[in-house]
């Protein structure tokens, strides 16, 4: 059967499932409902499978000819939002709702691993279907500790995101950094405490925090090629006891550092230290500072940017669908794949405004155009035949 009338015959299911799993949202390493639903479709399509990473699930279907192996990626889990959409498959969890699209992405791999285990007898290699939990907190990281890129090797990666911020119909993919590379800091300033009426006795953390925010802005506005993209965000910062009269010994802030371009993860941190430590120093302050990875750079191989674009012509069958302007601030733990293979990440498009679809990514209305469910299964299906039909990329 032709591929474009297979998926379209399995559309109602593909929906159901979407809406089966957004009435049951599991936050981060709680997925395990999701979990059990994963592994209970991929059984019944004869698909091995295996746990990995707490919640997650990895299937591995063999292709009856032997050769490279490609590795498909659905984040699973959910968000901390009490939903107020109205659905008739509302989340029935008050307080965890699926924000973000996942729940489309879990159903569309899901159909296409359904698709492609009845096209067996064409397929050359291997596919690995990575259903990954926790990426709202970037859990990829612990599938490869726990060797998902391993046994068998993985050659290439692909994934994909339902993306509010396009219009439904439009595929979007482009080479290099799409996804930013996100780095949170903690930072303690310590000074020394005393009477706000005897102010030169003290050291005052916050009037040195004061100091810190604004100098360390000069790394992006000053400091980094302006087109080269940066944000230095501060998130959250406490001190003292409430009292007017008591300067605190310390202050805390939070926040994030953000860059978009190659190279600059080290660089940008290496720079914020700096500003740091001699703005502490300046002010007779000592301090400490932490750094934790959230997501590295998303970058695009622009070998497999070239093969998704082409399937993704065949998906729309509208090249002036296929699109390549998305670039973002925003995170994304697939990185943690794309930066051991060959890989690529696409964008797409579920904003409608007729159907009042309109509404932003961790958003209590958000929702998605569920016409592009088939669209996403599809283009899991023609990369990864693609992918597996060449020799080398």
């Amino acid at each position: 059967m032709e591929i474009k009338q297979h998926i379209e015959n399995l559309t109602p299911e593909i929906i159901a499932m979407r809406r089966d799993f957004h009435q049951h949202p599991e936050l981060g390493f709680q997925e395990f409902r999701t979990r059990d639903q994963v592994k209970h479709f991929l059984a019944k399509t004869g698909i091995p499978v295996k746990e990995m990473a707490k919640t997650g699930v990895v299937g591995l279907l063999k292709g009856d000819r032997p050769g490279r192996t490609i590795l498909l990626r659905a984040d699973i889990d959910a968000l901390p939002v009490t939903e107020e959409t109205g659905l008739a498959w509302q989340s029935a969890k008050k307080g965890v709702m699926h924000a973000c699209g996942h729940d489309g992405h879990i159903a569309m791999l899901l159909g296409a691993a359904k698709v492609l285990s009845e096209l067996k007898s064409r397929i050359r290699g291997q596919i690995k279907f990575v259903f990954q939990p926790n990426e709202e907190d970037a859990g990829a990281w612990l599938m490869v500790k726990e060797g998902v890129m391993e046994n068998p090797c993985v050659d290439a990666a692909f994934g994909c995101h339902l993306w509010s911020q396009i219009d439904t119909g439009t595929i979007d993919i482009r080479p290099g950094p799409v996804m930013a590379a996100s780095h949170y800091f903690s930072l303690t300033i310590k000074g020394k405490g005393g009477h706000a009426g005897f102010a030169h006795e003290s050291i005052d953390p916050i009037f040195v925090s004061s100091a810190v925010i604004q100098a360390v802005q000069a790394v992006q506005s000053r400091e980094i090629n302006a087109l080269d993209p940066v944000v230095v965000m501060f998130t959250s910062a406490h001190a003292g006891t409430g009292s007017n009269t008591i300067v605190p010994d310390e202050m805390t802030l939070q926040g994030s550092l953000r860059v978009l371009y190659e190279g600059g993860e080290q660089d940008i941190r290496n720079r914020f230290a700096r500003i740091v430590e001699h703005t502490c120093h300046a002010h007779r302050a000592d301090y400490h500072l932490a750094f934790k990875v959230g997501n590295h750079l998303l970058s695009n191989d622009d070998a497999m940017v070239s093969l998704v674009r082409a399937a993704a012509r065949e998906v729309t069958d509208a090249p002036n669908r296929v699109t390549g302007t998305v670039r973002t601030m925003a995170g994304e733990d697939f990185s943690d794949f794309a930066t051991r293979v060959p890989a690529a990440f696409a964008f797409i498009g579920i904003r409608n405004t007729a159907k009042g679809i309109v509404f932003p990514h961790h958003h209590p209305k958000f929702d998605i155009d569920e016409a592009m469910l088939s669209k996403g299964t599809e283009l899991y299906v023609r990369t990864t035949l693609a992918f597996l039909a060449k020799a080398g990329i």
